[in-house]
């Protein structure tokens, strides 16, 4: 059986030294605070903008403002900066704090366009971070789809509908 981590190096196409090459540098250090909040606001403009009502809807009962700041403070903690996240949140714990949300390979792709285009508009960070961090980026992404799909293999089976041998879907 995959693990998670083999799992997202498959989906993703990174392996996951790359993805965690971002560890070789500290990036908080070399980038600062501000390039992270920039970053995760950027994105999420994006986001809550996204022209997809699918994509939008995953966010609906989040508001932007948090979401910006869980964001980079999770970012600036795992890239060498002081544990913002977990000093307010407590443990990242990625997949649990994602279980609610429909975290599929297509909502990866979409929340990676997104943060592509975030990086590639960010001024305040040079090319060789943006690599790294799109690398863990796409990693992370599909470490959450998998997360995801664990977490459905665990569900009990749908009831099936009265007369029915197929199970409902939900």
């Amino acid at each position: 059986m995959q693990s998670l981590q083999e799992k997202a190096s498959e989906w993703s196409g990174v392996k996951a030294e790359d993805a965690f090459s971002i560890d070789e540098t500290n990036l908080f250090q070399k980038l600062g605070l501000q390039a992270f909040i920039n970053l995760s606001t950027d994105f999420y403009t994006r986001v809550y903008d996204d022209e997809e009502e699918w994509f939008r809807s995953i966010f609906a009962n989040s508001k932007k403002e948090d979401a910006i700041q869980n964001q980079y403070e999770f970012f600036v903690q795992r890239m060498g900066g002081p544990p913002l996240y977990s000093q307010r949140k407590g443990h990242p714990a990625l997949i649990g704090r994602h279980r609610p949300f429909p975290v599929t390979h297509q909502a990866a792709e979409r929340w990676l366009h997104h943060i592509q285009l975030a990086l590639d508009s960010a001024t305040d960070i040079d090319a060789d971070s943006k690599i790294k961090m799109m690398n863990f980026f796409r990693h992370t992404a599909f470490f959450l789809v998998a997360g995801d799909e664990l977490k459905k293999q665990n569900q009990p089976a749908a009831p099936c509908k009265q007369g029915s041998t197929q199970p409902t879907t939900l």
